[in-house]
């Protein structure tokens, strides 16, 4: 064996050895630990009884922990409603002590702007002190249900001494009671009911204060007799944006705490009594007549002044009065009910206010049918025309429903009456035929009040609303889906047919006169003037220039002619010498001295029954008539006297100068008889183009106007 393998051996068994070793130390500590092991063993079991015998001892207490658990769960849950709600009293009476602190201020604030700001404060006192009664008035009922629940348990559980549970019930009796009697004092008979009291009285007053200014600004700087309704629609502020929100929360405030319809209440009659001091400013008197009894007996000028001034009212009481007051009524009921109940406020102010307008124009719809009237009924409707889009925008919606059913009302009213006032005139010009013709053949007062009638009609301020009255009056009758007649035409056949009416009313006249000149005179006279008036006006344009000639001018030259013919046809022929070439030297003479002193007693008959009996008003028709008598009786005067001069005493017969002075001295006695005349005309027959004025307060517009007399509406 080598040496190397004897190495190795030695090493082996070396690793063996210890490898022996280590075995041995793990097999004496194992001893060890498992010796260890028994001894803890021992003290476990001896722990284990020892736990055994004290969870036996501690077990009751844990059963009365367990319950006091419970108890204290039970009390927590009855004691914090109860304390919540001792919060809540604590808050009320702190918030009813800064509400008397507040009051007190309020009363002893004199800026206007710092007494709102102190208001709002107030409100909002308010509202905090009925949240804090109403979370009181919540909160009671649970408060009073969880201590009578411990009650019941505690006395059922006897959980602790009878002397706890006794005042325990003492105190749930004490709560019951004051929730019963003190939650509803302090709702209804306390602070909160004074300041909501208070709070009514602050809005009224506050609601009373805001004035339409600017609309009566607006009256005093267009002068005292007329107000600018012409301007548009314009909403004004009655009131800032501080004194707006102070009536909003006012409002919300009262609304809040069962005063919703004592706040509708207060601001309908407040507003509507300051609505209507805004309008009596303008002292509208003319309302309280209204009745068509009551206008039939108003003398004319009175009615037409309060129709005019009903226009102008009318408009201004909705552009601007109902405007503002609307804008008023959605600022501070706006917020209320979601806006729903504001509009049917608005229209209780407006009601009453608008029934007196509209009474007002249906009695003058009512009244009696006379001519006159037309033009104002004209002027009614064509304001409300006007008026209707800015008025159906104010009383939109079902609250303004009636007002705007009875203005639509309104406006029918108008277009029947106007129609029946327009067919009026031509129904009197029929029924005047038979009333006697002037005794001087001098133009009818009938005539001339038809025809400067009818020239008035035909301005640009009427004709239009004429138009469309009748085109309206012809659809009602011949129903929507008739082919209505053109415009022009409505207007030009009512037209003719009155015309024809004063051209047949004038040819039975002129048979009436048992004098054979006036009828002539009549008619020249009464023609003429027809032509002339209407000539280069609208009337003459409608009837057209070759009707008007045809039918008036020529029949008034006509007449012309033969009132020559008759009135001095026969005096002319006094001189004509063919007889006296019949007769001999002699009987030449008495014959010449015949003729000239027929002549002379046939002129002056002729010339004092001019004067007396016959009246030619128009001046230049005067002067032309004037002229061609001249012309027709002076030189055969001067050559018959030139020729028998011989045979007369020339100085003892008028000299030729004589007879032209006398005529013209004859017609300008005619002249001063036409003066004379104007003065007597009748009040109700005075015609625009004689520029009476109009009473209307529309001078600047309108200067031109008829009057009625108090009898009749057309005298002959």
């Amino acid at each position: 064996m080598s040496m190397e393998e004897l190495k190795e051996d030695d090493q082996i068994l070396f690793k063996l050895k210890q490898a022996s070793s280590d075995l041995k130390s793990l097999l004496q500590l194992s001893f060890n630990v498992e010796t260890s092991l028994a001894e803890i063993e021992e003290k476990f079991v001896g722990m284990q009884e020892n736990l055994s015998i004290a969870s036996r001892r501690i077990a009751p207490l844990q059963s009365l922990s367990i319950a006091n658990k419970a108890l204290d769960t039970k009390i927590n849950r009855a004691i914090s409603p109860a304390l919540a709600l001792l919060e809540s009293f604590k808050l009320s009476e702190s918030l009813q002590r800064r509400l008397l602190d507040l009051a007190s201020k309020l009363a002893n604030e004199k800026s206007s702007n710092k007494r709102l700001e102190k208001l709002i404060k107030y409100v909002n006192t308010v509202d905090n002190l009925n949240e804090a009664i109403n979370s009181i008035s919540r909160e009671c009922e649970p408060a009073i249900q969880k201590l009578q629940e411990v009650v019941e348990f505690l006395s059922r559980t006897k959980a602790t001494d009878q002397f706890r549970t006794h005042r325990l019930r003492e105190t749930l009796i004490t709560l019951k009671a004051l929730c019963e009697t003190e939650v509803d004092a302090m709702r209804f008979d306390g602070l909160l009911d004074d300041a909501l009291l208070n709070l009514q009285d602050e809005y009224e007053s506050l609601l009373n204060k805001m004035r339409h200014r600017n609309f009566m600004e607006a009256e005093s700087d267009c002068g005292d007799d007329q107000v600018d309704v012409d301007a548009d629609m314009v909403s004004i502020d009655l009131g800032s944006e501080l004194e707006i929100e102070v009536l909003t929360r006012i409002c919300e405030t009262l609304a809040a705490n069962d005063c919703l319809d004592i706040c509708i209440d207060i601001f309908v009659k407040v507003r509507y009594k300051r609505a209507a001091k805004a309008l009596m400013r303008l002292n509208p008197e003319y309302l309280k007549t209204y009745s068509p009894e009551e206008i039939d007996e108003m003398e004319w000028e009175s009615l037409e002044t309060a129709i005019s001034l009903w226009i102008q009212h009318f408009e201004l009481a909705t552009k601007k009065v109902f405007v503002s007051e609307k804008k008023l009524c959605c600022q501070v009921l706006g917020t209320v009910m979601d806006g729903v109940i504001w509009p049917e406020c608005f229209v209780k102010i407006a009601d009453k206010i608008m029934a007196v307008f509209f009474r007002f124009g249906e009695g003058v719809a009512r009244s009696k049918k006379e001519p006159q009237k037309l033009f104002k009924l004209l002027e009614m409707f064509e304001s409300l025309e006007r008026l209707k889009p800015e008025f159906s925008e104010i009383f939109a919606g079902e609250a303004g429903a009636d007002i705007c059913s009875r203005y639509r009302e309104l406006e029918k009213l108008l277009v029947h009456s106007s129609t029946k006032v327009f067919f009026e005139l031509g129904l009197q010009i029929e029924a005047n035929q038979d009333v006697l013709p002037p005794q001087d053949g001098s133009v009818p007062k009938l005539v001339r009040y038809a025809i400067n009638y009818l020239k008035y009609l035909l301005t640009d301020a009427y004709s239009v609303t004429m138009v469309r009255i009748l085109r309206t009056e012809q659809i009602w009758k011949a129903g929507i889906l008739s082919t209505p007649e053109k415009d022009e035409n409505l207007l030009k056949d009512a037209i003719f047919n009155i015309m024809d009416a004063i051209r047949r009313n004038v040819e039975s006249k002129r048979l009436r006169y048992k004098d054979k000149v006036l009828p002539h005179v009549f008619v020249m006279n009464t023609y003429w003037y027809i032509y002339m008036r209407t000539k280069s006006t609208e009337l003459g344009k409608l009837m057209g220039d070759q009707y008007m000639k045809k039918t008036y001018k020529i029949v008034a030259e006509e007449s012309a002619y033969s009132y020559q013919k008759q009135a001095w046809g026969p005096l002319v022929r006094m001189l004509d010498r063919e007889e006296l070439k019949r007769v001999d030297k002699d009987g030449l003479t008495a014959m010449v001295r015949g003729k000239m002193e027929a002549f002379t007693k046939g002129f002056d008959d002729i010339t004092q029954k001019h004067k007396s009996s016959y009246h030619i008003p128009d001046a230049d028709l005067r002067e032309q008539m004037r002229e061609a008598t001249v012309k027709l009786v002076v030189p055969v005067y001067t050559e018959f006297l030139n020729n028998f001069a011989s045979s007369l005493h020339v100085k003892s017969y008028p000299s030729p100068e004589y007879i032209e002075d006398s005529l013209n001295q004859m017609f300008e006695v005619a002249d001063h008889k036409t003066s004379g005349k104007s003065s007597l005309r009748p009040r109700q027959m005075r015609d625009p183009s004689d520029g009476s004025k109009s009473l209307s307060g529309e001078q600047s517009r309108r200067s031109k106007d008829f009057r009625r007399s108090k009898s009749s509406a057309i005298d002959n």
